[in-house]
C-alpha cells in the first residue's frame, strides 16, 4: 500500500468535507478516490468519516488521526527538500585535509572563508601529503590541501600555488646577520625535517636541492611537531626549512639566496567527487594562501614523484 498517497488523499478530503470538490483538486474522478478512503481505512482498522448523501464529517478516529497525518506529510516535505539540498550540495559535512606546516593563522582564516562560500560543515584533519592521499582514496577525506610532489594521475587540482622556504637559524649562526642565506652557508649544520614517510617524494626532493646548491646536512632530525623543530634549532647545530610567515622570534629567519627551496601547494579530491562544496574549499585556500604570500605557480617542474637521479643532473 502507498500509505503516503492515500494520506494526501485522506488529508484533502478531511479539509474539503466533500469528496467531489477533494476530487476535483486531487485531479481525479470521486470513485478512486472514495476507493482509496476506504483501502486507507480497512488498513488502519477505523472509520475515518461519517458520510450520507448529505455530508461528509470527520469521525473522531479521523480528527486524532488527521493530525498525526499533517505529521507525516510534513516530515516527507522536510525529507525530500533536505535531499534536494544534499543532491545540490547546500547540506552536509566537507571533510578536508590539510598539512601540519599549515600554521594556525591560516586555519583560523580558512574556516570563515570556506563559511562565506558554502552551507556544508567544514570538518578539517590535519594529516600530511601521504595520510592525505590514502585518505582521500578510501574516500575518508573529500578534499586535501597538499604538497607537491605527488601522485596526482587520479586527482583534479585547484590552483597551484607556491611560495619560497627560508631557513631558521639560531641567534649565533655566523650567517644570522646576513640579509640572505645561501644553501652552501649551512655546511656542517644539521636539519630539522619532516619525518620522510609524512610525504617521501617531497621529502626527497628538498635533500637533494640541498645537495645540489652544496649542502648536505651532517644529520637530519625528523619532527612532526613545528615546536619541536624550533626546539632543535635553539638548542644549536641545526636549522630547519620555514616559509617565513610569522617566524618564531626565539629563531632568526633568513631567506634563501636564488629561492631554491619552495613550496608548492594545491587542493586536490577525486576526479569524480567535485561538487560546489569542493570549489568552494580549494577557492577559500587560494584566498588564505594567497595573503600568506604564496602566488599561482609558473615553473614548469614536473610535479609528480621523479627518481633522485633526476634531481642532481
Amino acid at each position: 500500500m502507498d500509505l503516503l498517497r492515500h494520506l494526501r488523499h485522506f488529508l484533502v478530503v478531511a479539509e474539503e468535507l466533500h469528496f467531489g470538490r477533494a476530487a476535483a483538486r486531487l485531479h481525479l474522478s470521486q470513485p478512486p478516490l472514495s476507493q482509496s478512503i476506504r483501502k486507507l481505512e480497512r488498513e488502519l482498522g477505523v472509520r475515518l468519516f461519517d458520510r450520507d448523501a448529505r455530508r461528509v464529517a470527520l469521525t473522531e478516529a479521523g480528527r486524532l488521526l488527521l493530525v498525526e497525518a499533517r505529521e507525516v506529510l510534513a516530515g516527507e516535505d522536510r525529507l525530500r527538500a533536505l535531499a534536494g539540498r544534499f543532491r545540490r550540495g547546500e547540506a552536509g559535512v566537507l571533510r578536508a585535509g590539510v598539512p601540519p606546516d599549515l600554521g594556525g593563522r591560516a586555519v583560523a582564516a580558512l574556516l570563515p572563508a570556506f563559511r562565506r562560500r558554502s552551507p556544508l560543515e567544514l570538518k578539517l584533519r590535519e594529516a600530511a601529503t601521504a595520510g592525505q592521499l590514502r585518505a582521500l582514496a578510501d574516500r575518508t577525506l573529500d578534499v586535501g590541501v597538499l604538497r607537491f610532489p605527488f601522485d596526482s594521475s587520479w586527482l583534479a587540482l585547484g590552483p597551484v600555488l607556491t611560495g619560497p622556504l627560508g631557513v631558521l637559524l639560531p641567534r649565533d649562526h655566523p650567517s644570522a646577520a646576513a640579509a640572505e642565506v645561501r644553501l652552501a652557508d649551512l655546511a656542517g649544520m644539521a636539519l630539522v625535517l619532516f619525518p620522510r614517510a609524512a610525504a617521501p617524494a617531497l621529502h626527497d626532493e628538498l635533500l637533494t636541492t640541498c645537495a645540489r646548491h652544496g649542502y648536505t646536512p651532517a644529520e637530519v632530525h625528523q619532527a612532526g611537531n613545528p615546536e619541536f623543530a624550533l626546539g632543535l634549532v635553539l638548542a644549536g647545530g641545526a636549522v630547519a626549512l620555514h616559509d617565513g610567515v610569522a617566524p618564531p622570534g626565539d629563531a632568526v629567519w633568513r631567506p634563501l639566496r636564488g629561492t631554491p627551496l619552495r613550496w608548492r601547494t594545491a587542493c586536490a579530491w577525486p576526479r569524480d567527487r567535485h561538487t560546489p562544496a569542493v570549489a568552494a574549499f580549494a577557492a577559500a585556500v587560494t584566498e588564505v594562501l594567497t595573503a600568506r604570500g604564496m602566488r599561482p605557480d609558473d615553473d614548469r617542474s614536473p610535479r609528480f614523484p621523479r627518481p633522485a637521479a633526476e634531481y642532481l643532473a
